[in-house]
């Protein structure tokens, strides 16, 4: 946790404020999130079927980022109180509006060739 008296936390703040990219940039940025909701566009999936899409995320990390995109609003996690238990999760309408933005996205790094652009750059490679 940041201290809110950092001047990194300070200026944080004063981008974020009220300019729309910058905070659904921090809304669903990170390593994880925008995987998770690209996963969820079509359809709902129980948690093991996420993890099993998303190969290389942690458990903790799964569960970390479900949760603050439920507690954002982005994601619904529906418990069904069964035994054994069964928890689904799907998009809410915050998390739906979104998916033609994430398709333009992909629709854009598809065109531009961004996955071998990257690749060269960075130096990713298949595990």
């Amino acid at each position: 946790m940041r201290k809110t008296t950092s001047t990194n936390f300070k200026n944080e703040q004063s981008i974020a404020f009220d300019c729309p990219i910058t905070s659904t940039l921090k809304m669903v940025g990170g390593r994880w999130k925008l995987i998770i909701l690209w996963q969820l566009k079509d359809r709902q999936l129980r948690y093991k079927e996420l993890h099993r899409a998303i190969p290389n995320i942690s458990e903790k990390m799964l569960t970390q980022q479900l949760q603050t995109l439920v507690d954002d609003g982005w994601v619904i996690k529906k418990d069904y109180k069964e035994i054994p238990p069964r928890t689904e999760y799907y998009l809410s309408e915050l998390g739906r509006s979104f998916v033609p933005i994430l398709k333009k996205i992909f629709d854009w790094g598809m065109a531009k060739n961004i996955v071998e652009l990257a690749n060269s750059k960075y130096g990713f490679k298949q595990n």
